[in-house]
């Protein structure tokens, strides 16, 4: 009898698994901070004797090559991915024995497409193929992104993942288990998951890959690619040289005096608490990532990389949660943190800064009234793909990724800064009110903004 169990890594959008038998068992795409995975194989009493990459991933910073050295695993690798230690290279067609007393096999696929050398692998018992790992390829409704690599390659790349989605659905039976990697929230999915299981029958029904002729398919697929995350380039070199063990002890403690030193210098200072309570008070010059949102990806996404940050958390759990959570992204050591509320990071004789929040309601209001809307500049901070469903009349729009890099385009006034929820608004919002700018936060959902009389446009204004 096999098992399958998910590790989820929500705050980066993916999934890891372990999967085997009553004795060995077999992890896929390992995240960073090990101790999880260990602990699920420890949980189910197995022995973990291979560690398997479906590909040499963009998005984060594997944790396979550590777990292989701890445990004592086999490192399998596919053969055409360039890394700097050793490992099993793996080709199409390899099998390793996962549990002998189980009839556990996994069979190597070469599924080339999120990367040229990307592989899939199929977990069979008995000969019988029971659950299918793939990665960054085949995903739930879509497929992994094709443009990670090299602009040369895309289309070459969107192509091949077409015809490795179709090798999967010929060769594997209608009830194998899809269980992919990415998918979930990541930005290595071009689009993204529906729903939290899958079946080769049920993407043969539904995935553009499996449903659309290749040439559409891949014209679609191309349209649809958003901006990658800046980050990204530093995670496949910091894979392929080989990741350095975590360090997750405590950071520096800053005291006041210390933060406002290291805003003065130009640093970083994130405050992690909830968008809320930032709003209502905060060090003035600090910017708001909360840690319960996709603190990972926006924050590597935005600050340069190598600046040295400071954490502000309300609690030391928070502080470790962030601190882990941000090492799967190659931020490795914040150079100090504290932790407490506003009060006790502000100088003696200084106080908290805030600026206000409000809804779409109060933007129509604030249209509507005799202040004219001249002295009011609404920011659209959402990627460009999701204006096409409709963007407020006369926005500018900066995504928030970017909004760092162009705050001169910002014109002057009261800018009201909104995106489809309010978690990328805050950030903006905060990022603005650093740079000295009058702001609203709107916290509320977009679908709200027609309701509450503003005028939405089709597709993309400016």
């Amino acid at each position: 009898m096999f098992f399958v169990d998910t590790i989820e890594v929500a705050g980066l959008g993916n999934r890891s698994y372990l999967a085997g038998g009553r004795l060995t068992a077999v992890v896929v795409d390992p995240p960073r901070d090990i101790d999880q995975v260990i602990g699920a194989a420890a949980r189910r009493g197995v022995r973990i004797s291979h560690v398997v990459e479906t590909h040499v991933h963009n998005d984060y910073v594997s944790g396979g090559l550590e777990l292989a050295r701890v445990t004592g695993a086999a490192y399998l690798v596919p053969a055409g991915a360039t890394v700097g230690f050793e490992r099993v290279p793996v080709g199409d067609g390899r099998r390793a024995e996962v549990d002998a007393d189980g009839g556990l096999v996994l069979r190597a696929s070469a599924t080339p497409g999120h990367t040229p050398h990307h592989t899939s692998y199929v977990l069979e018992e008995d000969g019988t193929a029971v659950a299918v790992f793939t990665g960054g390829s085949l995903l739930i409704g879509t497929v992994g992104r094709p443009d990670l690599v090299e602009p040369r390659l895309t289309e070459r790349l969107a192509r091949a993942q077409h015809a490795s989605a179709h090798r999967l659905a010929a060769e594997l039976p209608d009830d194998t288990p899809v269980l992919p990697t990415h998918g979930f929230g990541s930005f290595c999915s071009s689009a993204q998951a529906e729903g939290g299981a899958t079946t080769i029958g049920k993407e043969k029904a539904s995935n553009d890959a499996l449903t659309r002729e290749v040439d559409t398919f891949v014209a679609d697929l191309l349209a649809g690619l958003d901006d990658i995350p800046a980050y990204y380039v530093h995670m496949g070199a910091a894979n392929a040289a080989g990741p350095a063990p975590v360090d997750l002890t405590p950071p520096v403690v800053a005291d006041a005096d210390e933060i406002a030193s290291r805003l003065a210098a130009g640093e970083w200072v994130v405050d992690l608490r909830n968008r809320v309570a930032f709003a209502e008070g905060h060090v003035a010059g600090s910017v708001n990532f909360e840690a319960e949102g996709q603190l990972a990806t926006y924050l590597a996404w935005l600050i340069p990389w190598g600046k040295p940050l400071t954490l502000l958390a309300e609690s030391a759990g928070q502080l470790h949660a962030a601190q882990r959570e941000l090492t799967r992204v190659g931020i490795d050591r914040p150079a100090a943190a504290a932790t407490g509320d506003p009060s006790d990071w502000v100088r003696a004789g200084e106080a908290p800064v805030s600026f206000p929040r409000a809804s779409f309601a109060d933007l129509a209001d604030r249209r509507r009234d005799g202040q004219g809307r001249g002295n009011v500049v609404v920011l659209d901070v959402r990627r460009q793909s999701e204006r096409a469903g409709g963007s407020v009349e006369g926005a500018v729009h900066i995504p928030v990724h970017a909004l760092h890099r162009r705050l001169g385009e910002v014109p002057e006034g009261q800018v009201w800064v909104h995106c489809a929820g309010g978690m990328r608004a805050a950030i903006a919002a905060s990022v603005l009110h650093a740079a000295g700018r009058d702001v609203v936060a709107v916290d509320d959902a977009f679908d709200a903004a027609q309701k509450a009389g503003l005028t939405v446009r089709g597709g993309s204004c400016r």
